[in-house]
């Protein structure tokens, strides 16, 4: 006989199915209450409904009917009466591996009567009640019962609300199996139910109690279905009555859409950095609100991650923060009727607008989007709003092959659902992405075998995912418009250690110490931009971007009976509030969904694609190899070097003590050119602008006398130079070469750096032009410097691109090639528009496409300039400009005002050049920059020259040295006029002077070649020369040199035949012999005792500064020798005259315009013409406007004449002036 049978006859029923339950399950309405903990906690979630067990295990399936009829039959014999349930309390159950955490109604009376009932249920199977029945919901399970999480958990659960309900069924669940996709699952579903006041069995409607799509998770292009439940909610904020409490906010259902009048909009993303350690301290709560409230950083919409019950509990106490931000997405979990966060680290949005929010789960437990939908804000098409959707995101955390592989599921999760669900909406996406974008850190994990080559694919594809759903990177967007001023808060020499990817960091282990505590030591140390704010670009225009919580505060704990808050706050820890910084952005709306502009200037600009690096230049490892080979980058040495010696040379001249009533320094000296930006090498000066309050002359006279004082200490004053731009020393700090030039401005210097974030039209920079042309370099070195979107990569592909500038013979101002200031403006545009067209772009797919980008560039007819900066372009080109390359800020815009014809077409065809090298296969770095240098090249590529043979037999250097430079800066006057005599012949110079090969740099006689090769222009016809024809060319080329020779020898200020010589020829490639390139160092000067103190009125409109070695001939163009000035006084004996200053050429123009006694009509301007020489025009017709297009600068005026009798009233050279009776005057004193 059976145990069945058995049972049966004896009127007993088995209960030892683990298939079968008999059970209490709550209303429907409160399982969402329950199940947002049970589906994170629970393991028996997904097999479960909430439920209270009365008997598990249970009867068997095949049992079931006569077990419910024989409950139905006691119960209505008993009259059972369990009436309400109130889960109330919080417990655990200890087992061997686990705990269970639950919840239960502590009421003794009511638990008593579901005693009975269970009682009698068993009585009803044949079976004796045992007394170990505990009634409970669980709710899920943990580890260590010591461990903080499992305290948190427990915790958590206490604060759900209380839920009552009557107990009027008893539900019989049984378990069924499935097959889905070959995994074998199990879901306890309702089988019937015995109603308490009928007594009746009936069959439940089963999905009226439990949703099987739990298990059925479909995928869609390998990304799980998000689990339903929690997700097809429509939730509502939560806002703050007058009576002290938090309520939902739900709109009525007759309430309208709003028409999106909104046309700005602020955002705001902070990770909080949650407390782990139970119980939790509050220690950083107070300065974190104190980071959100700051009036610069409040924000329309606040999006926080890592938020916990305690400190959302807290942050709703703020009366500040109340006020607001009226909407909250969830309430505080410390109110009685509301429910905790469903995870240890949620998501939780504060807005000043209402709102609705759905969440999106992932496929990884506590992983999820809130997806919030604005009800104010939005787009109207037609007559349809459209709101603006807010995606929250905060990725899974780590560098780890499994980490990153959840980053791409879950991103790409979000975007799949928003191009689903909400095409057309506006979108937002703020918080932490957690994608690791140091370039350091990822390739230490590689190396380091911590993940594979696919993880470093799946990172860039991340930014690709980004990018193919059009969104803009706000932070990235602002920067390369209005500049990021985090950087005037930081180290500028700590910026130039970033690696690329880590500009912009909102998690920075290197300074702050909450970050460097969660990652330890090791590669994971590197800055992180690890927080974002993205947009969809066609529906918002980012206005401005700010990083927030930098600032260190104190720890203070509150505690009963802990010190007043007048404690001294010395006693306390100095920290940041959280181990991420926050952002902010703030946003223009596109309610009408038209295209927004953002200045009319960009449509001048000529566009940059793309034009990736192919995989065989990809390796950034390699291309920094390849420059460290080249001895490109700087030392350790050599930045300690020249940092101790700029510092030195600060000390000496400002004496380190002088300041002002309010305490702010009167003198700042900061570097600019290419130590300034950061660009320099070890053959580079230091550039160093002084700006203070006094007088040019008086600087000048300090200054020298404190740099003689402090000789010893090791700085030198090699030489002054007495300039159109105004006067500069040249010295010598520590063995490093530096250039001090000064600015007066009192309010720049007391304002200092405030005075850089400054816009152009500030009334601040109301200054005179020679003031601002002095600025120029620090304003424009300051703007790219802040605007720059990767500062790293920038950096790099300016080192490359000026050595092979340099190596090409294209590096060189004064002879009308590249300087460095260009190559900053030419590669800082294709970094930021690159950036605002992408995500991310690696260094070497910025360099490909920098050399296809100008390959072609149409040099003649398009501009190179920043349209960013430049959104309402009033620069008008001249036709005596072949190249504009435009700068930032006035008084003068394009830098490229020395290059010529032939200069433009040699730097065309070196980027056409290396646009072809770098699309050969198999091309690298090393290759491509070459292994012989590109003078002997040169030498081989031409069977023609011209020869410019200087020679220097003078015993002073300094006179030397200004020959050499006057003559570099001719040279362009020559390939102008060969330009203009041979058309179809091109000319190209070789920016340095060839030596022979035997001559030795001891020499005191200098010979030195200046070499322009010559060939048919490409294009021009083809058919041979006739002879007559090579005659005449011949002819003409003879003819320009001599007019050059003669231009050069005519010039009595720079060409002493007594010492120097030059000659210019015609020569064959044979004739040239074996030459080699000058190395000799020009400016090894003393200065005397004796200054010429004669000073230019006129300042020579400046672009960046001189950038490094090259600028020393062009500085001493204008440098009057002191040796010819000695001669000259020795030779005179009777010493003329001064009537007081002599006048400047401007005030000569107003004085005969406005003089109602003087005719303007009467007199004409004699200027010189850069290309042709002395020129004359018309007063009446002499243009002042910088802007109009025949304007010519002041500094180039040599006389003033009245036509009536040809008699010169005012002539620069001689200083003297008869319309004001200044300068020199006619009369002799003995």
């Amino acid at each position: 006989m059976t145990t069945e049978e058995a049972s049966s006859q004896s009127g007993t029923v088995s209960i030892d199915s683990h298939d079968t339950a008999l059970c209490i399950i709550p209303p429907k309405r409160s399982w969402p209450l329950f199940n947002r903990l049970r589906s994170l906690y629970d393991k028996a979630y997904e097999k479960w409904p909430p439920h209270i067990n009365l008997v598990y295990p249970y009867a068997r399936v095949e049992s079931l009917p006569r077990a419910s009829e024989l409950i139905a039959s006691v119960a209505s014999q008993v009259g059972i009466d369990v009436g309400k349930v109130r889960l109330d309390a919080t417990d655990v159950f200890s087992h061997r591996n686990d705990n269970t955490i639950f919840i239960y109604d502590s009421d003794q009376e009511r638990t008593s009567k579901l005693h009975d009932l269970r009682k009698n249920v068993l009585s009803a199977l044949g079976h004796t009640p045992t007394t170990n029945y505990c009634m409970h919901m669980t709710i899920g399970q943990s580890q260590d019962l010591t461990s903080s999480s499992h305290k948190f958990l427990l915790e958590k659960a206490s604060q759900l609300p209380t839920v009552e309900w009557i107990v009027d069924k008893l539900y019989i669940l049984t378990r069924e199996r499935m097959d889905i996709d070959g995994d074998a699952f199990s879901q306890m579903q309702v089988w019937g139910a015995i109603d308490l006041n009928t007594f009746s069995i009936y069959k439940a409607d089963l999905s009226e109690h439990f949703d099987k799509s739990n298990l059925l998770m479909g995928t869609s292009d390998g990304i799980p279905e998000a689990v339903r439940g929690r997700d097809s909610f429509v939730n509502y904020p939560y806002t703050f009555l007058g009576e002290g409490k938090w309520v939902s906010h739900q709109p009525a259902s007759t309430q309208m859409p709003r028409d999106g009048d909104v046309s700005s909009l602020t955002i705001a993303s902070y990770n909080v950095l949650a407390e782990f350690e139970y119980p939790p301290s509050k220690t950083r709560y107070p300065l974190i609100i104190q980071n959100i409230l700051q009036e610069a950083i409040l924000a329309d919409v606040l999006v926080l991650q890592e938020v916990t019950d305690d400190f959302l509990s807290f942050i709703c106490q703020n009366d500040d923060i109340r006020k607001h931000y009226r909407f909250v997405s969830n309430g505080p979990p410390n109110q009685g009727d509301i429910e905790p966060l469903p995870s240890h680290l949620n998501v939780v949005v504060f807005s000043i607008w209402p709102f609705s929010w759905k969440w999106l789960s992932f496929h990884r437990r506590h992983k999820g989007s809130m997806i919030v939908t604005f009800m104010d804000i939005g787009k109207k098409y037609g007559r349809i709003f459209i709101p603006v959707i807010l995606s929250t995101v905060h990725l899974t955390r780590g560098l780890t092959d499994g980490s990153v592989s959840s980053k791409k599921l879950e991103l790409q999760a979000i975007l799949n659902h928003l191009s689903e669900n909400y095409s057309q909406n506006p979108w937002i996406l703020a918080g932490d992405f957690n994608i690791t974008t140091s370039a350091y850190t990822i390739d230490a994990a590689f190396n380091k075998k911590a993940i594979s080559s696919q993880t470093v694919t799946y990172l860039k594809g991340l930014e690709n995912m980004l990018k193919t759903a059009r969104l803009v990177d706000a932070w990235t967007s602002a920067r390369v418009q209005y500049g990021d001023f985090m950087d005037f808060e930081q180290d500028f020499e700590r910026q130039t250690k970033l690696y690329e990817g880590e500009q912009g960091a909102t998690f920075d282990p290197m300074v702050n110490d909450l970050a460097a505590e969660s990652v330890g030591n090791g590669c994971n140390n590197r800055p992180q931009r690890y927080d974002r704010i993205l947009v969809k670009g066609e529906d918002f225009l980012v206005t401005g971007f700010t990083v927030f919580g930098r600032r260190l505060g104190y720890l203070q704990e509150r505690t009963a009976g802990s010190a007043s808050d007048s404690e001294d706050a010395s006693k306390n820890k100095l920290s940041c509030a959280s181990d991420h910084w926050g952002v902010r952005c703030s946003l223009i709306t596109n309610p009408s969904g038209d295209n927004i502009s953002v200045g009319d200037a960009s449509k001048l600009s000529a566009p940059v694609h793309l034009s990736p690096a192919p995989n065989c230049l990809n390796d950034i490892h390699k291309l920094k190899s390849c420059l460290d080979g080249l001895c490109v980058f700087p030392s350790e040495a050599d930045i300690t070097k020249r940092g101790d010696a700029f510092e030195l040379l600060k000390n000496v001249v400002l004496e380190s003590r002088t300041v002002t009533a309010r305490g702010n320094p009167t003198f700042v000296i900061v570097p600019v050119g290419s130590y300034g930006l950061g660009v320099w090498t070890t053959a580079s000066d230091i550039d160093c602008l002084c700006i203070g309050p006094i007088s040019a002359k008086t600087f000048f006279t300090l200054a020298i006398q404190r740099i003689r004082k402090a000789q010893d200490r090791g700085i030198t004053l090699r030489r002054r130079v007495n300039a159109h731009s105004g006067t500069m020393l040249e010295l010598e700090v520590l063995g490093v070469k530096m250039d001090l030039q000064y600015c007066p401005s009192v309010t720049i210097a007391e304002t200092w750096p405030y005075a850089m974030r400054l816009p152009t039209t500030d009334p601040i920079f109301a200054l005179p032009t020679q003031t601002l042309a002095k600025l120029k370099p620090a304003r424009d070195m300051y703007y790219i410097r802040r605007t720059i979107p990767d500062y790293a990569a920038f950096r790099t592909a300016y080192h490359l691109i000026k050595y092979w500038a340099k190596q090409r013979g294209i590096y060189s101002a004064k002879f009308g090639l590249l300087s460095g200031i260009q190559i900053s403006l030419l590669l800082s545009r294709v970094c930021k528009l690159l950036s605002h067209e992408e995500m991310t772009v690696s260094l070497p797919s910025i360099l490909t496409t920098f050399f296809h980008h100008y390959a072609n560039f149409d040099w003649g007819t398009q501009l190179a300039f920043d349209p960013f900066f430049h959104k309402q372009l009033q620069y008008i080109r001249t036709t005596r400009e072949p190249m504009a390359i435009l700068g930032f800020h006035p008084p003068s815009l394009n830098t490229a005002l020395n290059a010529s014809l032939p200069s433009v077409r040699t730097i065309s065809n070196e980027f056409k050049r290396a646009n072809a090298l770098l699309l050969q296969e198999d091309m690298t770095w090393t290759d491509f920059l070459g292994a012989t240098q590109g003078s002997v090249e040169f030498l081989s590529s031409f069977k023609t020259f011209i020869k410019i043979e200087a020679q220097f037999w003078g015993v002073s250097l300094a006179k030397g040295s200004g020959f050499v430079g006057w003559l570099e800066s001719r040279c362009v006057m020559l390939l102008v006029d060969l330009n203009r005599r041979l058309p179809n012949v091109h000319a190209r110079i070789w920016p340095a002077r060839f030596v022979d090969e035997d001559v030795s740099d001891d020499e005191t006689d200098y010979q030195g070649y200046y070499l322009i090769g010559l060939n048919k222009l490409e294009g021009s016809n083809e058919e041979s020369t006739s002879r007559d024809d090579m005659k005449s060319m011949v002819s003409s080329l003879h003819t320009s040199l001599q007019k050059f020779e003669g231009q050069i020898r005519g010039d009595e200020k720079f060409f002493d035949s007594n010492s120097s010589w030059m000659s210019a020829s015609l020569v064959n490639r044979s004739e040239l012999g074996r030459l080699r390139l000058d190395n000799r160092e020009w400016g090894e000067y003393t200065v005397d005792d004796e200054f010429d103190e004669e000073e230019e009125e006129e300042e020579e409109e400046e672009g960046f500064g001189s950038d490094d070695e090259d600028h020393r001939g062009s500085e001493a163009l204008a440098n009057r020798s002191k040796s010819k000035k000695k001669a000259t006084i020795a030779s005179q004996s009777a010493r003329p005259e001064y009537s007081g200053k002599f006048r400047s050429s401007a005030d000569v123009i107003n004085r005969i315009r406005w003089d109602p006694n003087m005719d303007s009509g009467d007199y004409v301007v004699g200027y010189e013409d850069r290309f042709l020489g002395t020129k004359e025009r018309a007063l009446d017709a002499w243009k002042s406007e910088q802007t109009d297009e025949e304007f010519i600068p002041q500094h180039r005026i040599l006389y003033f004449k009245r036509k009536s009798d040809g008699i010169i009233v005012w002539d620069r050279k001689e200083r003297r002036d008869t319309v004001f009776g200044s300068g020199i005057s006619s009369m002799n004193v003995g």
